[in-house]
């Protein structure tokens, strides 16, 4: 059995160090490319979001390279990620492709099927290492976070304009040659240690863009091209509170303890009261707490036809007049053309400096008089 996964920005760190731990044979999917978009919309219907189209391409660039098995999560709710394993196994047959598919979801089949496919796919592993080999993966995937949390802020700050790509690039190039969880931690420790030792522009303080939308157009740099690094090199520090591992802690962790309200679902509470599928109650808390936080703008990054995205981007344009922080909705599809993209976003950037100078020279006025 050689496993594979869908590439969905840096959880392949996760994966891999849960992999690692378990000793089973698997498949990185190539970082996503034109290739990769290319191949998922050549078998996907066209209405498909695009995740489900890169997931697609992802998946047969790993067969190409060997793997047989698909593990994928699951979901529920009004998002189409739930209908995702189907939609895929019904594809893959129609295509030829004899490869199979493991969905990891508590489904009707309880905690007991979750077990049972676990056990089928590390057969020789013991229920506790595979339990240690998870919480090893999430602290991996937090660190991994930090990592990139890092690198938005040192990126517009940096001396040499550059410094921060090469060192993450490397990172990634790195990450794919060790194996296991303590030599993973030890390689994201020492990258953490080169950021922190990049030269600074002293007393450069960047303009603040919060980045909310969905989970896997904001991860996934081939479905926001680069948002991070476009801002950051044009010296804007970028935040992004939904991340893998904040996910898993909000969504999987807290939610299935039911530690009361999350943060989100308060700050989201007067605009939308209760979930509705995918992330649009983040998205709505999040710009909420993005305007209460003082930051300059936000940006919504979603797929073309996203419903829960949909609905949410409704309500922002209240939320940035409530909370005067203008608000750039991006909608993603494989047709999305880079320069109207990049314009844009530059357009927005240039709207948020001169609303910073003259909210600068209304003060000086006012401590003048």
């Amino acid at each position: 059995m050689i496993l594979t996964f869908p590439h969905m920005g840096s959880v392949y760190i996760l994966v891999k160090t849960l992999f690692d731990e378990l000793g089973a044979t698997y498949v990185i999917p190539p970082k996503g490319s034109k290739k990769t978009l290319e191949l998922g919309t050549k078998y996907c219907p066209e209405m498909a979001c695009l995740p489900l189209k890169i997931n697609v391409g992802n998946f047969l660039e790993s067969i190409e390279k060997g793997a047989d098995t698909i593990v994928i999560t699951g979901g529920c709710g009004p998002c189409r990620f739930g209908y995702y394993a189907e939609m895929h196994r019904q594809m893959f047959k129609d295509m030829g492709q004899d490869v199979e598919i493991i969905t990891i979801e508590i489904d009707d089949t309880g905690i007991k099927g979750l077990i049972a496919k676990l056990r089928y796919l590390f057969p020789n592993k013991s229920l506790l290492s595979i339990a240690n080999a998870i919480v090893k993966a999430f602290s991996n995937m937090k660190e991994a976070d930090k990592l990139d949390a890092l690198s938005y802020k040192v990126r517009p700050r940096e001396q040499e304009k550059g410094a921060t790509d090469a060192i993450m690039n490397k990172f990634e190039a790195d990450v794919l040659m060790v194996t296991g969880a303590k030599e993973i931690t030890k390689l994201i420790k020492k990258t953490q240690k080169k950021l922190k030792a990049v030269p600074l522009i002293a007393g450069y303080e960047p303009m603040k863009i919060g980045i909310v939308g969905e989970i896997y157009t904001l991860v996934e740099p081939l479905t926001n091209m680069n948002i991070e690094k476009t801002l950051g090199n044009m010296g804007v520090e970028v935040n992004r509170v939904l991340t893998t591992s904040h996910w898993i802690d909000q969504h999987i962790l807290k939610a299935g303890l039911k530690i009361g309200k999350r943060d989100f679902e308060k700050a989201a509470y007067p605009y939308i009261k209760t979930m509705i599928g995918g992330h649009a109650q983040e998205t709505a808390g999040h710009t909420v707490m993005y305007a209460n936080s003082g930051y300059d703008g936000v940006i919504q990054i979603y797929p073309l036809t996203c419903m829960p995205e949909v609905v949410a981007g409704s309500i922002l344009p209240t939320i940035s007049k409530d909370k005067d922080i203008p608000v750039l909705t991006l909608v993603m599809d494989e047709i999305t053309g880079e320069a109207g993209y990049i314009t844009r976003v530059d357009a927005f950037v240039d709207m948020l400096i001169r609303k910073k100078d003259k909210e600068k020279q209304n003060e000086r006025v006012l401590s003048r008089s």
